[in-house]
């Protein structure tokens, strides 16, 4: 009997071992193609991984190529470092690409506070300050961007630049937050699998959920925080923007004392993963400035 309860504790432990795998090929939310067989898995890579603790958090970034510092800030909630592939590959040609995996997401811990932005920045002030003494230029994408502002507004000598991709003005309830796992999972239950087998404290997923709908719902983004802003942004968009509408990111623009405007025709949110040439082109002169 001894026997029998030692083999099925020790298959039930290899059980959730092998549930914990991650695939060896990461993909983005909604990827339409397989991930080629020689792609860099951004955001799992122990090649080039490294933690720094921010506040009550364990966070996670990635260090690839050499030259002036560039911070890489992915989407939330479905995003992930994987999804900036293309901005890291081309940038670690010229740049030290930092690729940051914000609270809450992949390797990154969630902590026990509110997941905000001036607490996302904080946690980006960390790593910056962990891996250089000079200041970054940054590029985020949707809550990236916003996490962008924030650090940008609050920590001025750290930012060199800022290139924010699908983050306008946000007015409380422009938008109604009621996230949920069977929600989530309903939209691409294979992404969520590999980002929770990716997770530290994966068991608190539908914990988290509810902290981010409460925050998300209450939020207010504008110009106190905007105006603040001293160093260059290039704001982008994707003309056909559904999260962050052309509207809003052009208010966003105007607020900004020291910003430049870019709208990709036809694209949707994800505006990079559908026109990557277009987005990259638009933003080289200001990288290059």
């Amino acid at each position: 009997m001894k026997r029998i309860l030692l083999f099925l504790i020790a298959f039930q432990f290899a059980w959730i071992a092998g549930q914990a795998q991650t695939p060896k090929r990461l993909i983005h939310f909604m990827q339409q193609t397989p991930t080629p067989a020689h792609a860099i898995p951004y955001g799992n890579n122990p090649k080039a991984g490294h933690y720094v603790k921010a506040g009550d958090a364990k966070i996670y970034y990635e260090l690839y190529g050499k030259g002036k510092p560039v911070v890489v800030l992915h989407g939330g909630v479905v995003g992930s470092t994987y999804e900036m592939h293309q901005f890291i590959d081309s940038l670690k040609q010229n740049y030290q690409v930092i690729a940051i995996t914000t609270r809450g997401h992949g390797k990154s811990e969630m902590g026990t506070q509110m997941p905000s932005y001036e607490r996302k920045a904080a946690d980006v002030n960390a790593v910056i300050s962990a891996v250089t003494k000079d200041s970054v230029t940054v590029l985020g994408f949707s809550d990236g961007a916003y996490t962008g502002y924030f650090l940008a507004a609050l920590y001025p000598h750290k930012v060199k630049k800022l290139i924010a991709i699908g983050a306008g003005e946000w007015k409380q309830g422009f938008r109604t937050f009621d996230l949920s796992r069977k929600q989530l999972f309903g939209m691409d239950s294979l992404y969520f699998k590999q980002q929770l087998a990716l997770m530290p404290q994966a068991q608190r997923f539908d914990e988290w959920l509810v902290t981010l709908n409460n925050y998300y719902n209450s939020l207010s983004i504008g110009k106190e925080t905007l105006s603040a802003i001293k160093s260059p942004v290039l704001v982008m968009t994707g003309e056909l923007d559904q999260n962050a509408p052309l509207k809003t990111v052009i208010e966003a623009y105007e607020m900004i004392p020291n910003s430049q405007l870019s709208v990709i025709p036809n694209a949707p949110h994800p505006v990079f993963l559908v026109n990557f040439p277009a987005v990259w082109t638009s933003m080289l002169p200001f990288l290059k400035q």
